[in-house]
Order: C-alpha cells, then structure tokens, then sequence
C-alpha cells in the first residue's frame, strides 16, 4: 500500500495526485472507501476513457500520491454535494481522451471547479517551448559569432 507523501486525509472532493513513472494521474475522492477517477491502464494511448469509480488504493497501487487541490487559489471550489452529484453521475461512462486537451487532470479540475485545465500538459508546453527557444537562440548566437569571424577575415583583406 503506497502512503500519501503528505500523510494528509483526503475529504470527499478533494483532487488525488498520483506520481506515476514518466507523468501524474488525477483522481477525485468521493468518500471515505471509494475513489472516482479515470482508469490510467492504457488511457494515455487511447482516444477514450472510462470513469470508473473504486477503492483509493486499487487506483493508487505502490505510486505515491498526495491531496493536491492545486487551484482553489484561482478558481472557486464548487459546491461539494454538486461535486459528488457529478463525478457519481460520470460512473461508468465513457468520455473522449486527449492527453493535451482531455486528460484525467482535465477531467477532476472540471468536476471540482467547472474549468477544465492540466497544469502538468500546460508545464510540458511551456518546457518545449523554452527548450526550442533555447535551440533558437544557441542558433543564432552560433550563427553571430560565426558572422563576425567571417567579418574579421574579409577586414584583412
């Protein structure tokens, strides 16, 4: 049984970060035994997955996880029992599946807050994109000290 890395208890609501190897899944907690969140087997390579709700530890396994209600400073928390209303009414049912744009993260902050948003896909854009500005400016930098040598040797001439 994996501990929470805060040894915090999670309250009916609360969103579920799951430290998985190469990414983080998000569940809701619904109450004190089950859980509800996305089946993580094989939705990340598929454009469909099923809510399903169970048991904390059968979607947490061995991972680490912690009570991560990552955005109750920006948005309002909605109202719980409207929460548990939805995320019960979701059980069983199959949604579309975009790891950019429909992914588990998505899903809980969208029951949780009524905005659907995935800090760790906007994280992973904004990293590529520093890295390719990265490359971009090690490109022209090379390109401008290679200028100026060519520069300097037309000078000698």
């Amino acid at each position: 049984m994996a501990l929470t890395l805060d040894d915090k208890k999670p309250k009916p609501g609360d969103m579920i970060e799951i430290f998985r190897p190469g990414y983080m899944h998000w569940a809701l907690y619904i109450a004190e035994l089950p859980g509800a969140g996305f089946n993580s087997k094989g939705s990340v390579y598929s454009s469909k997955a099923k809510v399903k709700m169970e048991k904390i530890w059968v979607v947490v396994g061995d991972d680490q996880w912690r009570v991560n209600n990552q955005l109750d400073d920006k948005y309002q928390v909605r109202p719980i029992h409207e929460i548990l209303r939805d995320a019960q009414g979701y059980v069983n049912t199959v949604l579309p599946y975009c790891l950019f744009s429909q992914n588990c993260e998505h899903f809980v902050t969208e029951v949780r807050y009524g905005k659907a948003e995935s800090r760790q896909v906007r994280q992973a854009v904004a990293s590529s994109a520093l890295a390719g500005l990265g490359l971009i400016l090690a490109g022209a930098v090379a390109a401008f000290i290679r200028g100026g040598s060519e520069t300097n040797k037309n000078d000698e001439y």
